[in-house]
């Protein structure tokens, strides 16, 4: 049986046809991230968050990527900024997560 297409491969044709569409970004963040790629979904996470000030989603796995990449002084600001947004949209388990990851890394 012949292996299917990688879901990143789909979501990065979207990208390269719509460069400034941040939910093809997104989407191509989430099948990088779910393929073991955290560094290949770093730039569209960070692109998705700078297009949308109040969303909250990309900073949270743009953290943990970071992290996963042995970088915390990097993620920590995007973890503050997620954590805030959780706060000013009542999101209990996010900001519970962001606030237990944010006192491992003090």
């Amino acid at each position: 049986m012949a292996n299917p297409v990688p879901r990143s491969q789909t979501f990065a044709t979207l990208v390269a046809s719509q460069p400034h569409n941040e939910l093809f970004r997104f989407s191509l963040a989430q099948a990088l991230l779910a393929e073991q790629r955290p560094a290949d979904a770093v730039e569209h996470l960070i692109l998705c968050a700078q297009k949308k000030a109040d969303w909250m989603m990309p900073r949270i796995l743009l953290s943990k990527a970071l992290l996963g990449l042995s970088r915390p002084a990097d993620a920590r600001p995007w973890l503050e900024e997620a954590l805030q947004l959780a706060i000013d949209q009542s999101h209990e388990d996010p900001e519970r997560e962001l606030r237990a990851i944010l006192a491992e890394l003090a």
